[in-house]
């Protein structure tokens, strides 16, 4: 079992209310982009409330924003499921429709195998990358980081295969 595991934090400002006909669509999606999660190959937990999601969740104390956060076994499964995964990859797209255009709206990190991590520890890594950059400490799948117990551990890998713009 690896010592670490990739946390990532996906930050949205839904175009209007969860419960609106213009976001309909995608809270109708929600549930079983979830559920394929939860079943994806390196798969290790997910944020979620009763409802079976973190919608109710509002980092930042930004009642505007909602967040969905896991941890994966890996920087690849997690890339797997975001971009391989059709189910993902059709929300993905047409994420413009639904949530307004932010400049840092995902950030991922290593933590230890076991950790789960808060909504206020991936508040603080969403802050890191927009403050500096990249960064061991948190980054993106563009420019991400080796785990810490791979060496040296500071030596970016610029990767834009998985670049998605915004």
């Amino acid at each position: 079992m690896p010592a670490f595991h990739i946390a990532q934090v996906n930050l949205g400002r839904p175009r209007g209310p969860l419960d609106s006909g213009l976001m309909r669509e995608f809270m109708e999606a929600l549930d079983s982009v979830n559920a394929v999660a939860d079943d994806s190959p390196g798969f290790v937990w997910r944020l979620q409330t009763d409802e079976g999601n973190a919608t109710a969740l509002h980092p930042f104390d930004d009642a505007g924003l909602i967040l969905n956060m896991s941890v994966w076994e890996s920087i690849e499964a997690l890339r797997a499921f975001v971009y391989s995964t059709p189910a993902h990859l059709t929300v993905m797209k047409r994420r413009r429709e639904w949530f307004e255009r932010m400049e840092v709206y995902l950030a991922l990190w290593w933590v230890p195998a076991g950790h789960i991590p808060t909504v206020a520890e991936a508040e603080e890594r969403v802050t890191l990358l927009s403050a500096v950059g990249p960064s061991p400490d948190a980054f993106s799948f563009r420019r991400h980081f080796p785990p810490p117990d791979d060496g040296p551990g500071d030596q970016a890998v610029d990767d834009d295969r998985w670049f998605c713009p915004a």
